[in-house]
């Protein structure tokens, strides 16, 4: 079985990618939350990632780290990862590499973080560049493939690689329109979505430095997350 080494359900939107992915294709794998918010002496992911970072998914004697490459190596042994139809694909894959490598600063003002509600001082032009840029992708894939997913009616790999953006818009509030907002609402309304964001609510752990950048940008409205005080209970 694969094992899946994660880190806070609370902050590592890059963990949730092919978490989801394998809950929602139904991919058995054992998973190992290794938090980097825990304290005085962190743990070390170099002893199970290569490069030191989240994910990584472990396959016997295989090793595949980074989220991109975890996709593929999955692609070649379950069906589903990928669309079948090859226009789609191409789609898919296109997407989610400019996701994987792109929208920076909506990965630096919005930090992923889960339980909390925030109302950012401003939206800066990068941002609404990338929110704009969104969108377009979205109701690209969404009028070509016919939806309800990016890449036509099966939720791929493509859709995983956006999970986390849900999150972020729910968190900030983001300034989108109608049919990006129901995509969006869509990704959290699975059941491996909701799942996950229970139980990041749970967690015991505070990041520091993913809280600093969070009230850098924004003004805390609302926190869901298990009260601090009990961080060490």
């Amino acid at each position: 079985m694969y094992t899946l080494y994660i880190a806070n359900k609370n902050y590592s939107s890059w963990s949730l990618r092919p978490w989801v992915l394998m809950r929602t294709l139904g991919i058995p794998f054992e998973e190992r939350l290794v938090p980097f918010g825990s304290g005085d002496a962190p743990h070390d992911f170099r002893t199970f990632s290569p490069n030191g970072k989240v994910p990584c998914l472990h396959d016997g004697d295989a090793v595949v780290w980074e989220s991109l490459a975890i996709v593929e190596y999955l692609a070649e042994r379950h069906q589903g990862v990928w669309p079948a139809d090859a226009l789609a694909r191409a789609f898919a894959r296109s997407a989610a590499a400019e996701m994987h490598a792109g929208f920076g600063a909506l990965r630096q003002i919005c930090s992923m973080t889960c339980g909390l509600r925030v109302h950012l001082h401003r939206i800066e032009p990068q941002l609404r560049a990338d929110l704009e840029r969104l969108q377009a992708l979205w109701q690209e894939g969404l009028t070509r493939f016919a939806g309800p997913f990016l890449a036509g009616g099966a939720f791929s790999a493509v859709d995983a690689f956006f999970a986390p953006v849900a999150f972020r818009i729910q968190t900030y509030g983001l300034p989108l329109a109608p049919p990006a907002l129901a995509y969006s609402e869509r990704l959290l309304a699975l059941a491996p979505m909701r799942s996950w964001y229970a139980e990041a609510l749970a967690e015991p752990w505070r990041d520091e430095a993913h809280d600093r950048a969070t009230l850098a940008v924004g003004t805390v409205t609302e926190d869901l997350r298990r009260p601090a005080a009990a961080q060490n209970a």
